[in-house]
Formats: structure tokens, sequence, C-alpha cells
């Protein structure tokens, strides 16, 4: 084939179809001519890829397709409406759907805790291979490590620093799940520990009333936060095992978009925990004031997860993206 006889003869139409995929409206006779074109275009690439391959002509045509492709199908930008949708249907449905995670998942781990914390507060043998005495007496002190934790820094900045650290520990049990989950224990194991560790020391040296009172104001939304995270990434590794009706590509699609849909919820609700921790807790509210502030944001998330969840999961709703922007799927027999 002579390129340069190739070229001229379906130059015009190529600059017809540049000209056309860049403009916004189109009537209904230049639609029909730009879905015309576009097959055109797709023929004369594939022709010169197969018979004179030259990558100018390549480059330029592939350019040309892909840009009529896109006028073709129409871009789809996101919107408010988006957001709006995730918020309200997306990610309460994940978090419906997903209740018999990380529900088991907080029960389990909060006893593991308790017990963990009744171990080291009562064994001093047990404390004393945490750290040597003198250190364990600075950190549970009047004024010691833990309870200037939460004050010696700005508060705006540290409200950024817990959310970045609580959003990482979140992401990974997230995106840990495709390797069968087994990571994700790794980093709940080390939660629960640390959670049942401090507990258990601030109890030896008699300040567990003032460790609570530091601690619950955030922390229950932050500890359920990280156990939807567990409890969405252990699933994720299930449906690698078990797929169910669908194949196993298709599960995995299909459940790991919901799970990094999850992604965006959960810095969210860190967020939240993150501006507690930095402004509520070292605050000088009263104790009650403060673990009550803790207590309403987590039951408004346990209503936002159960309820909302559950009226748009009855809806047919799996938390994954709209139906239009998945890709079509061919039957299979089973």
């Amino acid at each position: 084939m002579d390129l340069d006889v190739f070229v001229a003869t379906h130059q015009a139409e190529w600059q017809r179809l540049e000209t056309l995929s860049r403009q916004r409206r189109l009537t209904g006779v230049e639609a029909d001519e730009l879905i015309s074109l576009y097959q055109r275009a797709t023929a004369h690439l594939a022709r010169v890829q197969a018979t004179t391959p030259d990558p100018v002509l390549e480059g330029r045509l592939t350019t040309l397709v892909a840009r009529g492709r896109s006028a073709v199908t129409g871009a789809r930008t996101a919107s408010w409406r988006d957001a709006g949708r995730y918020f309200t249907v997306s990610f309460p449905a994940a978090l419906y759907r997903s209740r018999r995670w990380w529900l088991p998942i907080a029960v389990v781990s909060l006893a593991v805790s308790a017990l963990v914390a009744w171990w080291v507060a009562t064994h001093p043998e047990v404390r004393d291979s945490l750290a040597a005495p003198e250190h364990i007496r600075e950190m549970t002190r009047p004024g010691g490590d833990f309870e200037a934790y939460y004050s010696d820094h700005p508060a705006t900045s540290f409200a950024f620093r817990v959310w970045t650290n609580n959003a990482w520990v979140a992401a990974q049990c997230l995106m840990f799940g495709v390797f069968l989950g087994l990571p994700v224990l790794g980093v709940l194991v080390q939660n629960i520990l640390n959670l049942g560790i401090g507990i258990g020391l601030m109890a030896s040296a008699g300040r567990l009333g003032l460790f609570l009172g530091l601690l619950l104001p955030h922390g229950l939304l932050e500890l359920t936060a990280v156990f939807v995270a567990a409890g969405l990434g252990l699933r994720l590794g299930w449906t690698v095992i078990d797929p169910g009706p669908r194949t196993r590509l298709n599960a995995l699609a299909e459940e790991g978009r919901a799970v990094i849909g999850m992604v965006i919820g959960l810095a969210g609700v860190l967020a939240v925990t993150g501006v507690i921790e930095a402004f509520v807790t070292p605050s000088g509210l009263p104790t009650w004031a403060r673990i009550g502030i803790g207590v309403t944001v987590e039951v408004l998330f346990l209503l936002y997860a159960l309820v909302l969840g559950r009226r748009v999961a009855a809806r047919g709703e799996t938390g994954d993206v709209e139906e239009a922007d998945r890709a079509d799927l061919q039957p299979v027999a089973a």
C-alpha cells in the first residue's frame, strides 16, 4: 500500500473527524457523520497496522480514534450528584452488606483487648516484660506520656497527623484483602494489643478513669472505622476463596470497586475522629461531656450504617458504582 496515496485519499475525512470530535454540540446529521467517520478511521488504523506499519501515521490515527471514541460514547465527568449518591447510597450500602464481618470483628476485638488489659493490669511480671518500671511510671504518671500525647502539639497539625495515620491503617486493611485477608489479621492484632496494653498499664497505675476519658471521645468511632476496614478486607479475601455464583474475576471486580470506594468514606469518618481527638479530647470540657460527644457520633454512625444502609441495600444497592459505569458482562453458562 502506498502510504502517500492513502493519506492523501483520507486526509479530508480525518480532518473532518477531528473537527466533529472537538465540537461540544452536534446536530443529528453531524452525530451520524461522526459515528461513520469514527468507524472508518478505526478501519484505517487497523489496515495501516496490518499492511504498512508506520509509527507516525499509527500515532496520529490512534489519537484520532481515541478522541473520536470519546466523542461518540460521551466522556462522563464526576459531579456533585455522584458525591451525594456515594454518601447516601453506595457507602451506607457497603457498610450494611459487610456488617456480618465487621460487627463480629468489633465484638471479638474488644473482648480480646479487655482480656489483654486485665492480664497486663494484674500481672506485674507482664508489665515488666513490656518496659522498664521507670519508663512505665513516666508514661502513666499525671502529665506523663499518655496524657501529654493529646496536648503537646498544635490542634490543627495534630488532627492532620492523627487522620493520616488512622487513614493509612484503614487503607492497609482494605488493600491487604486481596492477599486472602491474612495481612489484615496482622494489622488488627497489632491494634488490639496496643489498646489492651494501654488500658492495662493505666489501670495498674490507678488512672483508668482518666485514660478512658481521653480515649472514648474519639476512640469509639475510630476503632469502629478500623473494624469496618478489617471486615471489608477479610470479606475481599474470602471472595478470592469463594466467589459464589459469579466468576472469580467478576466477583473480585465488583467487591474490589466497593472496597476501593470505602477508602473515601472511611477517610471521611476518620477525619471526624481526628478533629475530635485534636479539639475535644484535650479540651477543658467535663469528662461526661467529652464522652457524650464520642457516644453521640458513634450512635449516629451506627444508625447511618445499619438503618440507612439497610434501606438502600433493600433496593438492591451493593456499594458498587452505578450500573451505567460498570463494564458490560457477557452471560456465561453455569
